[in-house]
């Protein structure tokens, strides 16, 4: 199968969110940064693109304009092993962007994140329908999420 790479589509930001992303996630790293040339659109020597990995998983950044932005259609998942994890993350990206409900959050950029404990997709199609109302319940009245919590409500009963 081919690769596929994520593309974030920024007005002027790409190289400041690529670096921001990279100091976030371990085992990161911006590989190549391009340019645009005399040909423009843009003034010669502005960031044209940014490719990056974040763990392993390459994106490329782009200085496209501000003809488009993000919304919440697109979001990245980040499925996290442990609380500690989870409030590492919520708080790095949510820093200078805005908290959201069910553990969503959109970082200083506008780009959309949830913050999850691992195994919750599986809480949540648990063959339990009591379990996993409860759960999602539980989740319902967070922002971000607290796992022993979720936990305890899906064991209740």
């Amino acid at each position: 199968m081919p690769q596929i790479t994520p593309n974030l589509w920024f007005d002027t930001e790409s190289e400041q969110a690529a670096g921001f992303y990279v100091s976030v996630f371990p085992n990161s790293e911006i590989k190549l940064i391009s340019y645009y040339g005399e040909a423009g659109p843009r003034p010669a020597g502005t960031v044209l693109t940014v490719d990056f990995t974040l763990d392993g998983q390459e994106f490329t950044a782009i200085n496209g304009g501000p003809q488009f932005t993000f919304d919440e259609a697109i979001s990245f998942v980040i499925q996290c092993a442990d609380q500690e994890e989870i409030d590492y993350y919520w708080t790095r990206l949510s820093e200078g962007g805005e908290e959201g409900p069910c553990g969503w959050l959109k970082d200083r950029y506008g780009l959309s994140w949830q913050v999850v404990p691992a195994g919750y997709a599986d809480l949540m199609s648990d063959p339990d329908p009591g379990r996993r109302d409860r759960a999602m319940a539980a989740v319902l009245g967070m922002k971000k999420l607290d796992m022993a919590a979720i936990q305890a409500a899906a064991d209740q009963g």
